[in-house]
C-alpha cells in the first residue's frame, strides 16, 4: 500500500517553563492511499490542532508532516497555500459554503481558482452519488443541513485531492442525516479512491472508518 500521509515526531507546544502546554507531543501516524481514518479524542485531546497541521493550517513546533511524499514544513507559505488547495480538500462542520453563488459555483470553485479545466463529466458524477444534482443551480440558503454538507463534500472530492481532512463533518445535524451523510461520505471515498482522514468525539461515527486512530492529551495511544 502507498503510504499518502505520514507524521514523523510531530509536536505542538505552547507556552514555555510551567506554563508549557504539549498539545501535540511527539505524535508518529501513517495513512495509505484509499484509507478511511478517523481520529478520536475528547474536547481538548489535541485532534483539532492535529488535523490543522495534517492540512498545513498550522505550523509545528517541531516535526514533519508529508504529503504525497512532499514535506509541507518545508513549503513557503504562497507554494503551500497553492499546494493544500491542489491536494487538500476540506470538510468543515459549518459547511463553508458561500452564500451569494449557487451549488455548482460553489463546488468548482477551488479549481477555478488554479485556472484549471472543470471536469464536468466528473464533477456530475460526484453530484449524482452524493443525491444533489438537481440542486446545482441552488443558493446553499435554500438547501437543508444535511444537503449543504454534501455539496462540501462534493466540493472536496470535486479538485481530485491527494487527501480529504474532515473536521467534524456531521458535527451540526441530526442524527438521522449524520448517519445518510456518513454513509455516502464513505461511499464517495470508496468510489473515487479518496483517502479520508476525519475527526470526531463520537464513537458511533468513528466506526464508520476503516481504522481508528485514539488521541489523549496530545499522544496517539496504541
Amino acid at each position: 500500500m502507498k503510504t499518502i500521509l505520514e507524521t514523523k515526531q510531530l509536536c505542538k507546544y505552547y507556552g514555555k517553563n510551567e506554563s508549557l502546554v504539549k498539545a501535540i507531543d511527539n505524535v508518529n501516524i501513517n495513512i495509505n492511499k484509499g484509507e478511511f481514518v478517523a481520529i478520536v479524542g475528547k474536547s481538548g485531546s489535541g485532534k483539532s490542532t492535529l488535523l490543522h497541521m495534517l492540512g498545513g493550517l498550522d505550523n509545528p513546533t517541531s516535526g514533519q508532516v508529508i504529503i504525497d511524499g512532499k514535506d509541507i514544513g518545508k513549503m513557503k507559505s504562497d507554494e503551500l497555500a497553492i499546494f493544500r488547495r491542489q491536494h487538500i480538500g476540506f470538510i468543515f462542520q459549518y459547511y463553508n459554503l458561500i452564500p451569494s453563488i449557487n451549488v455548482w459555483e460553489n463546488v468548482v470553485l477551488p479549481i477555478g481558482l488554479d485556472a484549471k479545466n472543470v471536469d464536468k463529466e466528473f464533477v456530475d458524477d460526484v453530484l449524482k452519488v452524493l443525491g444533489v444534482e438537481g440542486k446545482k443551480k441552488n443558493l446553499p440558503s435554500t438547501l437543508s443541513g444535511g444537503q449543504q454538507q454534501r455539496v462540501a463534500i462534493a466540493r472536496a472530492i470535486a479538485t481530485k485531492p491527494s487527501i480529504i481532512l474532515a473536521d467534524e463533518p456531521t458535527g451540526n445535524l441530526d442524527s438521522k442525516t449524520e448517519e445518510e451523510v456518513m454513509k455516502l461520505l464513505k461511499l464517495s471515498a470508496k468510489k473515487y479512491n479518496q483517502t479520508i482522514v476525519m475527526i470526531t468525539h463520537d464513537e458511533s461515527i468513528a466506526k464508520m472508518a476503516d481504522r481508528i486512530i485514539l488521541i489523549e492529551d496530545g499522544k496517539v495511544k496504541k
